[in-house]
């Protein structure tokens, strides 16, 4: 990174988190020269075993599923990021398929880990260590007792151990991947059970043994700390516990898991609103940080160490508010950054996330009326629930669907016929680089029955392509208004913003029958202020969107990002939208407002325009229809999209 994102970087950092880096600093430059051997065990036992007869629980359809995963992984095919590989069956731990280059070896914190040219794509060279992978194995080997599974497991761990000495090349310098890393070989731990060789794998295997014991000497030393206790945090946190209670067999575990506990707890809470919406306001973030905390606690409770009850607290809350935001298909918002990150995967592919979350939620805590069905099965419920100790949990629990989140600024619109409408009022992001926010202050998110109608693009990147990361965090890259073609916050980075736009919700009314109406503005371009009226009225199937801005006369730019299933014909201002959903024709026409001139554009890279990322990694062309203009003596600008009778 160049001298001036390092000093924008230590702008954004307060005094004690300045002191922790610099100690981390000294700390890294120590370890260079002085690695210990890990402490001599003997008699170590694995006993954070699963109840019998868990994996019976297993639906068919999923443990299918599974069992189809875990015969392409063995056949070497593999997908990372929209990524094909077919070199699984020995893979390289340091090669980037994407890029053809290789990560160099030698002391961890002197890698340029940024750097693509360095070590080409990070995310491709870090994904598979994580070992989700192998948990997807070793649980294909619970659930048939089929030894092949497990002795490609063992395989790979000991290719990765010899490939991957202790502070030796990319694997060792985030905190997440040794976090998630740590995590992956407890369950693979404990999924491999009744096979033979599953104490010669861990626990009577010296290599094994220092690398674990590494892995939490290192999470120890170096927590992500200040402007970054983000979601790595938690990660970092959950994967020491786990460890420290499944592989409790080091002088240090007790202490290693007391303090990871505390700081589990501390960090959960910090990153939760109230509400249970994550702070990061990035909803695979949400995600990742429930699927962490629930596996925290089931392996405290499988170890019989107690949680204290803010924890449980915390997850209950963020499980209630996942099913309050979901549409009618389980979806939830696509909001802020997304890099599909799990914290456990013992599922194959096809399996809904978030289905897989409500039903563990419900396994766990027990579901509330007003919750959603969930028809959907999979494999990750069954394990977890065998673990976590069922209770009542102090706290009184919505006793509605929740439509507004007033910390977290967001509100959700429903009306007939499944259409659902998200609208951000919120903060910009978490802390104070709000690292995944996106500058989508006032966008709104559309969808009927399931499909993005008027979409948010997503995420696509994080590093390597800095042109892409600008377009999909930017103002333009989402459903809202641009002035003077600024962002409405300013980036320093790819996850630093130096200025935070600031947003307020003046209205959020979801209590009326016919009408939703919402309303909110942000200070973002400074001399102006703008405000966005939404309204969706069930009678009329219509959403009407009114923008107003206040100030001098400035250059506008109006976008909305049409889903990828979307058709459009613009004639004008006016644009008819078709789709299909089921074999069934869905229409709608979207009134655009007549004091701008409307253009279509689809799939363009110079600059990037009209593009939706379903996931990372992967882009597809969209249509985004963009109108331009001017403030000047305008009373509004007023959308309208109207969505008919649908036969």
């Amino acid at each position: 990174m160049s001298a001036g994102w390092y000093l924008r970087r230590l702008s954004r950092m307060g005094p004690r988190e300045i002191g922790g880096r610099a100690g981390d600093a000294v700390r890294r430059r120590r370890w260079r020269s002085s690695l210990p051997d890990s402490p001599g065990v003997s008699g170590a036992r694995f006993t954070a075993v699963l109840p019998a007869g868990t994996t019976a629980a297993v639906p068919p359809d999923a443990a299918k599923r599974l069992i189809a995963e875990a015969d392409r992984l063995m056949a070497g095919h593999a997908e990372f990021f929209g990524v094909v590989r077919d070199d699984m069956v020995d893979p390289d731990w340091c090669h980037d398929p994407k890029t053809g280059r290789r990560a160099p070896w030698g002391y961890a914190f002197d890698v340029s880990y940024r750097s693509e040219d360095t070590v080409g794509d990070i995310k491709q060279i870090w994904e598979p260590s994580r070992h989700q992978y192998l948990t997807v194995l070793a649980a294909a080997y619970a659930v048939t007792g089929d030894e092949r599974y497990a002795e490609r497991v063992a395989e790979h761990l000991r290719s990765w151990w010899a490939a991957n000495a202790p502070l030796r090349g990319v694997h060792w310098i985030s905190g997440i991947e040794l976090g998630i890393r740590l995590l992956s070989w407890v369950w693979i731990r404990r999924l491999l059970e009744g096979w033979p060789g599953a104490a010669g794998l861990f626990e009577d295997n010296p290599v094994a043994l220092d690398q674990i014991w590494h892995h939490q000497r290192w999470l120890a030393a170096f927590p992500s700390r200040g402007s970054s206790a983000n979601n790595h945090v938690i990660a970092e946190a959950a994967g020491q516990f786990a460890a420290a209670c499944a592989f409790d067999w080091f002088p240090s575990s007790a202490r290693w898991r007391a303090d990871a506990l505390r700081s589990l707890e501390r960090h959960l809470r910090a990153n939760t609103f109230a509400s249970g919406l994550n702070r990061e306001l990035a909803t695979e973030y949400h995600g990742l940080v429930l699927e962490l905390g629930l596996a925290a606690v089931a392996e405290a409770d499988a170890a019989g160490v107690p949680v204290p009850a803010p924890v449980r607290l915390v997850l209950l809350r963020m499980t209630d508010a996942l099913a309050a935001v979901v549409d009618n298909r389980l979806r939830p918002p696509r909001q802020g950054d997304a890099d599909d990150g799990h914290g456990l995967i013992v599922d194959g592919a096809g399996t809904d996330r978030w289905a897989s979350l409500l039903a563990t939620g419900d396994a766990v805590f027990g579901r509330v009326a007003w919750w959603p069905e969930v028809t959907a099965s999979d494999v990750r419920t069954p394990l977890l629930a065998a673990l976590i100790r069922p209770g009542a949990i102090e706290v009184t629990r919505p006793t509605g669907r929740p439509a507004h989140f007033a910390d977290a600024g967001m509100t959700v619109l429903r009306g007939p016929e499944e259409i659902w409408c998200r609208c951000d009022g919120g903060p910009h992001g978490f802390l104070s680089i709000a690292a995944h926010a996106h500058a989508d202050a006032l966008s709104v998110e559309v969808r009927y029955d399931g499909v993005d109608v008027l979409a948010d693009p997503g995420t696509y990147c994080y590093h390597g392509q800095p042109e892409w990361r600008r377009y999909f965090r930017s103002t333009l890259g989402h459903n809202t208004l641009q002035l003077d073609g600024a962002d409405q916050s300013a980036s320093g980075g790819p996850f630093l913003w130096t200025r935070h736009a600031r947003s307020r919700v003046l209205v959020a009314d979801t209590s009326e029958k016919d009408v939703a109406r919402w309303c909110a503005e942000h200070d973002g371009y400074q001399g102006s202020v703008h405000r966005r009226r939404v309204e969706l009225a069930s009678a009329r199937r219509e959403l009407r969107i009114v923008d107003d801005v206040s100030g001098p006369k400035r250059s506008v730019r109006l976008a909305f990002h049409l889903g990828p299933a979307i058709t459009a014909e613009l004639m004008g201002n006016r644009a008819v939208l078709t789709w299909t959903r089921d074999g069934e024709e869905r229409s709608a026409v979207l009134d655009l407002p007549g004091q701008l001139n409307w253009r279509a554009h689809r799939g363009e890279s110079d600059p990037p325009l009209g593009w939706y990322s379903a996931g990372f990694g992967r882009k597809e062309p969209a249509t985004t229809l963009v109108g331009t203009g001017s403030t000047d003596g305008t009373e509004g600008f007023v959308t309208v999209l109207g969505f008919g009778s649908q036969g």
